[in-house]
Protein backbone atom coordinates (compact mmCIF):
# COMPACT_ATOMS: atom_id res chain seq x y z
CA UNK A 1 0.00 0.00 0.00
CA UNK A 2 1.31 3.71 -1.06
CA UNK A 3 1.66 5.67 2.48
CA UNK A 4 -1.05 8.16 3.50
CA UNK A 5 -0.85 11.47 2.25
CA UNK A 6 -0.23 14.52 3.54
CA UNK A 7 -3.24 16.60 5.00
CA UNK A 8 -2.93 20.76 4.71
CA UNK A 9 -5.53 22.72 5.49
CA UNK A 10 -6.14 26.90 5.59
CA UNK A 11 -7.75 28.80 7.70
CA UNK A 12 -8.80 32.16 8.27
CA UNK A 13 -11.72 35.17 8.37
CA UNK A 14 -13.43 36.76 5.39
CA UNK A 15 -11.07 38.24 2.89
CA UNK A 16 -7.73 36.31 4.65
CA UNK A 17 -6.59 35.33 1.21
CA UNK A 18 -6.85 31.28 1.68
CA UNK A 19 -8.03 30.94 -2.05
CA UNK A 20 -4.91 32.46 -3.42
CA UNK A 21 -2.29 31.06 -0.81
CA UNK A 22 -3.96 27.39 -1.46
CA UNK A 23 -3.47 27.93 -5.53
CA UNK A 24 0.59 29.06 -4.76
CA UNK A 25 1.27 26.22 -2.68
CA UNK A 26 -0.42 23.99 -5.71
CA UNK A 27 1.92 25.41 -8.02
CA UNK A 28 4.80 24.66 -5.36
CA UNK A 29 4.14 20.79 -5.00
CA UNK A 30 3.32 20.96 -8.85
CA UNK A 31 7.27 22.53 -9.80
CA UNK A 32 8.27 19.49 -6.79
CA UNK A 33 6.53 17.08 -8.70
CA UNK A 34 4.32 16.31 -5.89
CA UNK A 35 1.32 14.78 -6.25
CA UNK A 36 -1.27 17.10 -4.83
CA UNK A 37 -4.86 17.53 -5.12
CA UNK A 38 -5.93 20.99 -4.49
CA UNK A 39 -9.83 21.30 -3.18
CA UNK A 40 -12.13 23.48 -0.72
CA UNK A 41 -15.35 23.79 0.87
CA UNK A 42 -17.87 24.35 0.58
CA UNK A 43 -18.34 23.03 -2.96
CA UNK A 44 -15.53 20.06 -3.36
CA UNK A 45 -18.19 18.18 -4.63
CA UNK A 46 -20.88 17.85 -6.66
CA UNK A 47 -23.40 17.60 -3.91
CA UNK A 48 -21.31 20.20 -2.13
CA UNK A 49 -21.97 22.88 -5.18
CA UNK A 50 -25.57 22.37 -4.23
CA UNK A 51 -25.14 22.91 -1.17
CA UNK A 52 -23.01 26.04 -1.26
CA UNK A 53 -25.66 27.53 -3.04
CA UNK A 54 -27.85 27.03 -0.11
CA UNK A 55 -25.20 28.40 2.33
CA UNK A 56 -24.23 31.43 0.58
CA UNK A 57 -27.50 32.34 -0.39
CA UNK A 58 -28.18 35.56 1.88
CA UNK A 59 -31.43 35.36 0.77
CA UNK A 60 -32.30 32.16 2.27
CA UNK A 61 -33.12 32.09 6.49
CA UNK A 62 -30.95 28.92 8.09
CA UNK A 63 -31.03 28.70 11.63
CA UNK A 64 -27.43 28.56 12.89
CA UNK A 65 -27.74 24.64 13.48
CA UNK A 66 -29.61 24.35 10.16
CA UNK A 67 -26.29 26.01 8.44
CA UNK A 68 -23.78 23.47 10.87
CA UNK A 69 -26.07 20.46 9.26
CA UNK A 70 -25.50 21.89 5.79
CA UNK A 71 -21.61 22.54 6.31
CA UNK A 72 -21.61 18.71 7.91
CA UNK A 73 -23.02 17.41 4.96
CA UNK A 74 -20.74 19.07 2.35
CA UNK A 75 -18.02 17.68 4.69
CA UNK A 76 -19.02 13.77 4.80
CA UNK A 77 -19.76 13.61 1.34
CA UNK A 78 -16.15 15.62 0.21
CA UNK A 79 -13.73 13.17 3.04
CA UNK A 80 -15.56 10.16 1.67
CA UNK A 81 -15.72 11.40 -2.32
CA UNK A 82 -12.56 13.60 -2.56
CA UNK A 83 -9.70 13.71 0.36
CA UNK A 84 -9.91 10.14 1.53
CA UNK A 85 -9.34 8.93 -1.41
CA UNK A 86 -6.11 11.27 -2.38
CA UNK A 87 -4.78 10.71 1.03
CA UNK A 88 -4.93 6.86 0.09
CA UNK A 89 -3.00 7.18 -2.56
CA UNK A 90 -0.57 9.07 -1.08
CA UNK A 91 -1.31 12.82 -2.59
CA UNK A 92 -1.02 15.87 -0.56
CA UNK A 93 -4.43 17.44 -0.62
CA UNK A 94 -4.82 21.36 0.08
CA UNK A 95 -8.27 21.84 1.84
CA UNK A 96 -9.48 25.86 1.63
CA UNK A 97 -11.53 25.21 4.93
CA UNK A 98 -12.84 21.90 7.06
CA UNK A 99 -13.12 21.15 10.50
CA UNK A 100 -12.00 24.53 12.45
CA UNK A 101 -14.17 27.02 10.17
CA UNK A 102 -17.36 24.90 11.42
CA UNK A 103 -16.05 25.43 15.04
CA UNK A 104 -15.00 29.16 14.52
CA UNK A 105 -18.01 30.46 12.52
CA UNK A 106 -20.71 28.09 14.37
CA UNK A 107 -19.39 27.67 17.24
CA UNK A 108 -17.96 30.27 18.48
CA UNK A 109 -19.83 32.99 15.59
CA UNK A 110 -23.32 31.75 16.11
CA UNK A 111 -23.01 30.84 19.33
CA UNK A 112 -23.63 27.03 19.29
CA UNK A 113 -22.47 24.49 22.11
CA UNK A 114 -19.19 24.11 21.16
CA UNK A 115 -18.54 20.73 22.26
CA UNK A 116 -21.60 19.53 20.21
CA UNK A 117 -20.23 21.59 17.41
CA UNK A 118 -17.03 19.61 17.82
CA UNK A 119 -19.13 16.33 17.90
CA UNK A 120 -20.56 16.62 14.50
CA UNK A 121 -17.63 17.74 12.60
CA UNK A 122 -15.41 14.59 14.05
CA UNK A 123 -18.56 12.48 12.91
CA UNK A 124 -18.69 14.31 9.86
CA UNK A 125 -15.10 14.46 8.75
CA UNK A 126 -15.00 10.14 10.21
CA UNK A 127 -12.35 11.69 12.36
CA UNK A 128 -9.78 13.00 9.55
CA UNK A 129 -7.57 15.56 11.00
CA UNK A 130 -5.50 17.67 9.23
CA UNK A 131 -1.44 17.30 9.34
CA UNK A 132 -1.11 20.82 9.79
CA UNK A 133 -3.34 23.98 9.51
CA UNK A 134 -2.45 27.47 7.81
CA UNK A 135 -4.40 29.54 9.68
CA UNK A 136 -4.23 33.21 7.65
CA UNK A 137 -5.32 35.72 10.31
CA UNK A 138 -6.13 39.39 9.50
CA UNK A 139 -8.44 41.90 11.50
CA UNK A 140 -11.89 40.99 10.64
CA UNK A 141 -12.67 44.94 8.98
CA UNK A 142 -9.57 44.54 6.85
CA UNK A 143 -10.30 40.92 5.60
CA UNK A 144 -14.16 42.41 5.00
CA UNK A 145 -12.45 45.59 2.98
CA UNK A 146 -10.44 43.02 0.71
CA UNK A 147 -14.08 41.32 -0.20
CA UNK A 148 -15.11 42.32 -3.51
CA UNK A 149 -17.75 41.08 -6.18
CA UNK A 150 -18.54 38.29 -3.24
CA UNK A 151 -22.42 38.00 -2.47
CA UNK A 152 -22.56 35.48 0.50
CA UNK A 153 -24.41 35.65 3.87
CA UNK A 154 -21.21 35.76 6.09
CA UNK A 155 -19.92 39.21 4.80
CA UNK A 156 -23.35 40.62 5.58
CA UNK A 157 -23.01 39.53 9.38
CA UNK A 158 -22.09 42.27 12.04
CA UNK A 159 -18.51 42.91 12.49
CA UNK A 160 -18.40 41.41 16.20
CA UNK A 161 -19.75 38.31 14.68
CA UNK A 162 -16.47 38.43 12.95
CA UNK A 163 -14.37 39.34 15.63
CA UNK A 164 -15.88 36.49 17.86
CA UNK A 165 -14.77 33.71 14.64
CA UNK A 166 -11.08 35.59 14.89
CA UNK A 167 -11.15 34.83 18.58
CA UNK A 168 -12.44 31.74 17.68
CA UNK A 169 -9.84 30.48 15.29
CA UNK A 170 -6.94 32.00 17.64
CA UNK A 171 -8.28 30.21 20.74
CA UNK A 172 -7.75 26.74 18.41
CA UNK A 173 -4.33 27.68 17.70
CA UNK A 174 -3.79 27.83 20.92
CA UNK A 175 -5.29 24.32 21.97
CA UNK A 176 -3.10 22.76 19.10
CA UNK A 177 -0.07 24.57 18.45
CA UNK A 178 1.32 21.40 16.90
CA UNK A 179 -0.56 21.93 13.95
CA UNK A 180 -2.12 25.21 13.90
CA UNK A 181 0.46 27.83 12.60
CA UNK A 182 -1.16 31.32 12.94
CA UNK A 183 0.43 33.65 10.08
CA UNK A 184 0.34 37.18 9.62
CA UNK A 185 -2.17 37.74 6.41
CA UNK A 186 -1.58 41.44 6.20
CA UNK A 187 2.02 41.14 4.77
CA UNK A 188 2.78 41.24 1.39
CA UNK A 189 1.32 37.77 -0.48
CA UNK A 190 4.50 36.39 -1.37
CA UNK A 191 6.05 36.87 1.98
CA UNK A 192 2.94 35.05 3.13
CA UNK A 193 3.89 31.96 0.59
CA UNK A 194 6.96 31.75 1.48
CA UNK A 195 6.51 31.55 5.38
CA UNK A 196 3.77 28.86 4.37
CA UNK A 197 5.73 26.68 1.88
CA UNK A 198 9.29 27.05 4.22
CA UNK A 199 6.65 25.57 6.88
CA UNK A 200 4.87 22.95 4.63
CA UNK A 201 8.46 21.66 3.06
CA UNK A 202 10.19 21.37 6.67
CA UNK A 203 7.11 18.69 7.41
CA UNK A 204 7.43 17.24 3.81
CA UNK A 205 11.24 16.63 3.81
CA UNK A 206 10.24 14.68 7.95
CA UNK A 207 7.91 12.73 6.45
CA UNK A 208 9.65 8.91 5.36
Amino acid sequence: MPPRGLFVTLEGGEGAGKSVQARALARRLEEHRLPHLLTYEPGGTELGLRLRELLMDPAIELSPWGELFLFAADRAQHVGEVIAPALAEGKVVVCERFNDSTIAYQGYGRGLPLEQVRQVCRAAAANVVPDLTFLLDVPPDVGLARKTGDDDRFRYQALDFHQRVRQGYLALAREEPARIVVVDATLPVAEVTEALWERLQALLLARP
